[in-house]
């Protein structure tokens, strides 16, 4: 049972008689029980004769999977199966990550009939977001009082990472298809294959002249070639406790996740076979083994529901991690923080055995912040932090280097885009 706002403002107004019975010498005190005994009978009468809401059948239409930040319309399908008729409010118990409206709306269900209501959802977290129920007021005909009742029923929706770097992949597609079409390279790398004959110009290399198909032709025949397909992207996330700093609107991992899909959706128009690990001190997501059309939304579906961990990541278990999921990787691509020389002694001196085996490129995020011109005294000390930040992250980029690997960093907007374009420079090179 619940009281209506209706209830209070029924006492309020006993309050005009109760003071003109006392004003006419009768008791005020006896007046004013006797005036709220009759509200309670009243509300007790009311709640009895409403309509049982547990006769009521619940049934949920929504997508089962939605985009962070993208609205999703829930349908909330309520059925009588009482002989009264239901007159009152619903709520739907979204947790509040899902961002469903605080209103409750109204409904008026006839005996044997159905409605169904739209709940607007706009997701503001990754991961599962669940209803495990619905709560139903009932309304009693003078709407003093009503029943109400729990229904569970469970309705959930999986929220995925947005993916918003996807803007950058038409211009890099159009490099990839320039690449792998008319621009063939001269020169033989380790990561190129044959792709056809041509007659030599003045200014090609003259150590990719085929001479023997030059002996059986009247000219100068010069042999190109074209970037291998097949290779190996492997894509490590770091997903410790340098993964929940926040950069811009988001968090570290974020962003990392939004270069680990563009450079995982170029490579798979590619041809080239992407592996996904992401780790701190066990497995948080894995995926291997999947191409195609398949790559992305298995990419997007791990990483849903992974969060940044606040502990210390195992290096040596995350790259033992990378050689497990292929024997010949071609690039590896490490996304983590490694912005302070003390914190990333263990990264430092793990990272030179895999880049010996392959070649490694670790991205980083950073926040661009922007020093006032003329700051007061917190803002020279703030300038000083922020200088004293891009000389450490100098400093572990520098000894990144000095152990095989090459050392990206930019803003969350920035690095997706910048991984891909090294990935296709590689590629040009013929260095896959």
């Amino acid at each position: 049972m619940y009281l209506n706002g209706t209830f209070p403002v029924l006492v309020a107004v006993g309050a005009v008689p109760v003071v003109l019975l006392a004003l006419g010498g009768v008791d005020a005190w006896a007046a004013a029980v006797g005036w709220l005994a009759l509200c309670v009978v009243l509300a007790l009468a009311d709640a009895a004769i409403a309509a049982d809401p547990r006769a009521l059948r619940v049934e949920r239409s929504l997508p089962p999977r939605a985009l962070l930040g993208e609205r999703v319309e829930a349908t909330l399908r309520l059925r009588s199966a009482g002989a009264r008729r239901v007159r009152g409010r619903v709520r739907d118990a979204w947790q509040p990550t899902a961002g469903a409206r605080a209103a409750r709306p109204e409904i008026d269900i006839p005996a044997g009939e159905s409605r169904s209501l739209s709940i607007p959802l706009h997701p503001r977290r990754r991961g599962e977001l669940a209803s495990e129920f619905v709560v139903v007021r009932s309304d009693g005909p003078l709407r003093l009082a009503g029943r109400q009742a729990r229904l569970a029923h469970r309705g959930a929706v999986r929220v995925l990472p947005p993916f918003t770097a996807r803007r950058h992949l038409p211009s890099r597609l159009a490099r990839l298809r320039e690449l792998d079409g008319s621009t063939s390279v001269q020169m033989r790398g380790e990561g190129t294959e044959f792709d056809s004959l041509r007659e030599y110009v003045r200014g090609d290399d003259v150590r990719s002249i085929d001479w023997r198909a030059t002996a059986r032709s009247s000219t100068t025949m010069l042999r190109t070639w074209r970037p291998e397909r097949d290779r190996h992207v492997v894509i490590l996330i770091d997903t410790g406790r340098t993964a929940a700093a926040r950069v811009g609107d988001g968090v570290r991992l974020d962003a990392a996740m939004e270069a680990a899909l563009l450079l995982a959706a170029l490579a798979n128009r590619a041809g080239d076979h992407t592996h996904l690990v992401m780790f701190d001190r066990v497995v948080r997501a894995r995926v291997s083994r999947v191409d195609g059309p398949a790559l992305l939304p298995a990419l997007v579906d791990a990483m849903a529901s992974v969060e940044p961990q606040l502990i210390d990541t195992d290096w040596d278990a995350a790259f033992a991690q990378l050689r497990s999921l292929t024997s010949r990787p071609s690039l590896v691509v490490v996304l983590t923080a490694q912005d302070a020389a003390e914190a990333a002694r263990g990264f430092l001196g793990s990272l030179p055995a895999l880049a010996r085996r392959s070649r490694v490129l670790v991205g980083s995020v950073t926040d661009a912040i922007e020093i006032e011109s003329r700051p007061d005294a917190a803002g020279v000390y703030r300038a000083a932090s922020i200088e004293r930040s891009a000389r450490d992250a100098a400093l572990v980029a520098a000894a990144i280097g000095r152990a095989g690997a090459e050392a990206i960093a930019d803003s969350p907007e920035g690095l997706p885009p910048r991984i891909a374009d090294r990935y296709l420079a590689l590629k040009a090179a013929g260095r896959l």
